[in-house]
């Protein structure tokens, strides 16, 4: 009897564990065939992905908005799906302003929808009306003009050649403008100026140069209201090196402001007391009223000093000298350096 109960229980564990191997080789083909399924639905969302990102951005046709208003250029581009980048610049008409000068890229290139597109937009004109220049220096109003329009093909303000007449003002001022001041520009502006030469009820005294030495010359030279033109000649019997032996004569004792005078001078032909002497000379642009003008010199032995400084209306400039030798003669207009000479 014993032996019977083993047997039916050894039967029984047997049955228990072939039940239980087959569910779990039933449980082991469903866990392979989820997780086939899982891995085959991640590589079908990846395909996916992958072949949007592949396909892009919708592409469109660039259409053209060069001369158009920057508004309705704008909307076209919206419509398009395209976003711009401004580049502002002045222009020569007033009819230009805010309108699209130019385009990148140009009209009819294919791109992606959400590109940027590059415009360049008028601002106008730098200048929309005529300014006061009346109590202005006309080389004032000269450069300012000019720095304005740099690289423009066509100046909106262009001066006529001016007017000048004798006035308080000091010389150079603007008096008068036409078109006056506010006066709108639609198009190329010529502005015509009055300026003054300078006082017209000042006189200068003919003054008597004779016997002085070129110092002194020099010196008068500074101070006076006149124009000398200075011509030498080798000194000659008992004529006093580098001194005035002649000048020119009026038949009144007053001239007109900066008159010309010619003056004559004897000059030694070899170095006196360590001195060479001479007369600079050149030639420079006619100016409607007196400039100032500058003859400095440069020692080899020392710094810059000036040896005379005086008004001058241009043309035919001279100027006497008694330097050492190989001193270096700068000659300058408004600070400006003109003409450089070694006296040797």
């Amino acid at each position: 009897m014993l032996d019977k109960l083993k047997q039916f229980d050894i039967k029984k564990l047997r049955l228990d564990i072939t039940k239980a191997a087959e569910s779990l080789q039933s449980s082991g083909k469903a866990l392979v065939i989820t997780v086939v399924a899982a891995i085959i639905f991640m590589l079908l969302v990846c395909l996916a992905v992958f072949f949007a990102a592949v396909k892009g951005e919708e592409q469109v046709l660039v259409p053209d908005i060069v001369g158009k208003q920057l508004t309705a250029a704008m909307l076209e581009m919206q419509a398009k799906e395209l976003y711009p980048k401004l580049q502002l610049r002045y222009t020569d008409s007033p009819d230009d302003k805010d309108k699209v000068l130019f385009q990148s890229p140009d009209a009819g290139a294919i791109v992606k929808a959400g590109s940027r597109m590059t415009l360049t937009v008028s601002r106008g004109v730098i200048i929309d009306h005529v300014e006061n220049y009346v109590g202005e220096k006309l080389d004032d109003v000269k450069i300012k003009l000019q720095a304005m329009f740099t690289g423009s093909t066509r100046p909106l303000i262009v001066l006529a050649d001016p007017v000048y007449k004798a006035d308080k003002s000091d010389a150079g001022v603007i008096l008068e403008q036409d078109p006056p001041e506010g006066t709108p520009i639609a198009s190329p502006v010529t502005v015509h100026l009055v300026v003054s030469r300078g006082p017209a009820y000042d006189y200068t005294a003919v003054p008597n140069l004779v016997g002085l030495t070129v110092n002194e010359l020099l010196s008068r030279m500074g101070q006076s209201k006149l124009v000398y033109d200075f011509t030498a000649h080798t000194v000659e019997g008992d004529e006093k090196p580098g001194s005035v032996t002649g000048q020119q004569s009026f038949n009144r004792e007053y001239v007109n402001n900066y008159s010309r005078m010619s003056v004559e001078l004897a000059l030694p032909t070899k170095a006196e007391n360590g001195l060479l002497y001479g007369i600079f000379s050149t030639l420079v642009t006619d100016y409607p009223y007196p400039v100032e003008m500058k003859l400095d010199a440069i020692p080899d032995t020392g710094e810059r000093y000036t040896i005379v400084t005086f008004m001058h209306i241009g043309g035919s400039v001279t100027i006497p000298y008694a330097v050492p030798k190989n001193t270096e003669l700068i000659f300058s207009i408004e600070g400006r350096d003109v003409k450089r000479m070694v006296i040797d």
